[in-house]
């Protein structure tokens, strides 16, 4: 099975998680929230499969094109 990396358009701060591991997504569902000036931005999956892995936590301060989770499309 082919794996797809999600990654984030913005750097900010992990507010939320929307999906955990082994969890079912399809294209265009938000995996997370990434708090960038004082707004809350979705990071949102660009295919439909099972979340393999999750490579952030919440009040992780991340950069602008991480990899945020693995999916198994």
């Amino acid at each position: 099975m082919p794996e797809i990396k999600i990654v984030t358009e913005v750097a900010g701060r992990v507010c939320a998680l929307s999906v955990a591991t082994g969890g079912d997504v399809d294209d265009g569902d938000e995996i997370a929230f990434v708090e960038a000036m004082k707004m809350e931005i979705p990071v949102t999956s660009t295919a439909a499969g099972k979340i393999k892995s999750i490579l952030v936590k919440l009040d992780d301060v991340i950069a602008e094109g991480q990899v945020v989770a693995i999916i198994e499309a």
